[in-house]
Formats: structure tokens, sequence, C-alpha cells
């Protein structure tokens, strides 16, 4: 019975992952560390990708770096990013 409702809680939640896209005509290169794992995400241009469901810290191509906790809706344009 308990395990069913664990189940059904964690089932229920909303996933909190952030969201970028990329607004530039060039495919942009994100470096991703999330617990404690890197990866880089190349995005074409106009695309969108779901990234960091738990937190981590993007690195850009201009070399900016940001931390997201999830949720964020983040454009990149110039290189640069913008978080709405």
């Amino acid at each position: 019975m308990i395990m069913m409702l664990l189940v059904s809680v964690a089932m229920s939640a909303p996933a909190m992952a952030a969201s970028v896209t990329n607004k530039d005509g060039d495919t942009q290169v994100l470096v991703i560390v999330e617990d404690g794992s890197r990866m880089e995400v190349a995005l074409e241009p106009g695309s969108t990708e779901t990234i960091c469901p738990s937190g981590c810290f993007v690195t850009l191509p201009n070399g900016d770096r940001m931390a997201l906790n999830g949720g964020e809706e983040v454009e990149i344009q110039g290189g640069a990013a913008s978080v709405k």
C-alpha cells in the first residue's frame, strides 16, 4: 500500500527540466555538467532541447556559465543566453 502511494506521488510530480532554444542561424554547442557528468549538446538552428531535469551548470558558446535549477526557458541568440 505504501509503495503504491509513493509511486503515485512520484508519477504525479511535474518534471522540472529546463528548455533551451537556439534562435541563431548557426549550430550552438553547450557544455552541460550534471551530477558530475559532462556532456556536449549541439543545438541546430531553431531547435529546442530539454536539459537538466535535476539542475546543472551550462557553459554557453560565448564562454558564459550559468546554473539551471530546472523549469527555466533559455534562448540563445548571438552566442549569448537569456533566461525567460
